[in-house]
């Protein structure tokens, strides 16, 4: 119970962090409106060190069903524990969604732009389309399992792992997120997506459910393909 409370907690801070600093920067009449890029990928690398500082040691702080399927196939992580991981995961995504919702409600009612209102709770394509956007997500998983593989690989003063955990999500959202706007999660994609389906938003438009399998598909098998590569390495 206290991993899968892990779990939930720390994914639901991550998706409040996390597309709150997204509502922060696209919702109109915000403090932080048009903050841009930098804000946005800033304030993704703090959203995730934050809850790894927190629950890593409780449930090692996957909080993402790539994380948790990618170590399971190489020995790191017990399959029987996979769906209750993947379970807080995706209620603790949900809840975050909800509480981002609750927190900027005044701004989504002011807010006419139904891409930008979505944008607060699952990522779309700058160019839709599908081959290259699932490239985009396969390759940006791929390098966050390999660094995080590497970190758990790597000797370091005691604390500063979330960290260096943090400037990974940093430097894959400054380099590679312009693309699809780098889920890398499927949890942090899926969850507020159908949290975006129910919630009672004023003119929200559609969830782009057409979308929605390439944020889930393309994390999992590119972490999968890095966990292998790295355990035939090291």
């Amino acid at each position: 119970m206290s991993t899968f409370l892990g779990e939930f907690l720390g994914t639901m801070l991550l998706i409040l962090l996390g597309n709150g600093v997204v509502a922060n920067v696209v919702l109109n009449k915000t403090k932080g409106n048009d903050g841009g890029w930098i804000v946005i990928t800033t304030g993704w690398a703090l959203a995730v060190a934050v809850p790894v500082f927190i629950f890593g040691p409780i449930s090692g702080a996957h909080f993402n069903p790539a994380v948790t399927i990618a170590n399971a196939a190489i020995g790191n992580f017990q399959w029987a524990s996979v769906g209750s991981y993947i379970a807080a995961q995706m209620l603790g995504a949900i809840a975050g969604a909800c509480l981002v919702y609750l927190t900027y409600k005044p701004h989504y009612d002011a807010t006419e732009d139904q891409g930008a209102k979505l944008a607060t709770f699952a990522t779309g394509p700058a160019i839709r389309t599908n081959l290259y956007n699932f490239i985009g997500e396969f390759v940006g998983t791929f390098v966050l399992l390999f660094a995080l593989l590497g970190i758990g690989n790597t000797k370091m003063v005691d604390g500063i792992s979330p960290i260096v955990v943090g400037l990974v999500i940093w430097v894959i959202g400054l380099t590679l997120g312009g693309t699809t706007g780098y889920a890398i999660n499927p949890a942090r994609d899926l969850g507020p997506r159908i949290a975006h389906a129910f919630l009672p938003i004023k003119n929200k438009g559609t969830s782009d459910w057409g979308y929605a399998w390439i944020p889930v598909v393309a994390p999992i098998l590119g972490g999968l393909c890095a966990a292998l590569l790295f355990k035939a390495v090291f």
